[in-house]
């Protein structure tokens, strides 16, 4: 029972911590991200990144082209750290692969709609995404090499 205690209290700190960074704003969580030990940097890299496939969406229904087009390319640079920090650790690999697949998933929900001029670049960030989803995929099972 005494062992159980401390491993119970890091979890419930975890999901309170995970909790919290929903009302963190987008910016806060960019900043915090170079001091953030690589472990925890995993979790704000796909927190980035997902926020910024919502606000893609977003923005391409509000007709803000080249500002989704930004958000786009922050899901990728911030889904490359995130695959980046989790090689270091080499832990949170196959969460960290699930949740690109997630956003790669909903990038091509968000592409269908858009003009031919906009698919483009949604349809390379996918296959960017893609890519880092095989680099994790391969550190998994493959031990990286």
């Amino acid at each position: 029972m005494r062992t159980c205690r401390p491993i119970l209290m890091v979890l419930l700190s975890a999901v309170l911590a995970f909790a919290g960074s929903k009302d963190i704003s987008l910016d806060e969580l960019k900043a915090r991200l170079p001091s953030a030990k690589p472990d925890d940097q995993v979790q704000i890299c796909i927190t980035i990144a997902e926020r910024q496939v919502a606000a893609a969406n977003e923005l391409f229904r509000q007709n803000k082209s080249e500002e989704a087009q930004a958000a786009v390319r922050d899901v990728v640079t911030y889904s490359g750290q995130a695959r980046d920090a989790a090689a270091v650790t080499g832990r949170r690999l196959k969460s960290t692969e699930i949740d690109v697949r997630k956003m790669a998933h909903k990038l091509d929900d968000i592409k269908r709609p858009l003009s031919l001029e906009d698919q483009a670049p949604v349809q390379a960030a996918i296959t960017e995404l893609e890519k880092i989803r095989t680099d994790l995929l391969n550190k998994m099972f493959k031990g990286g090499k």
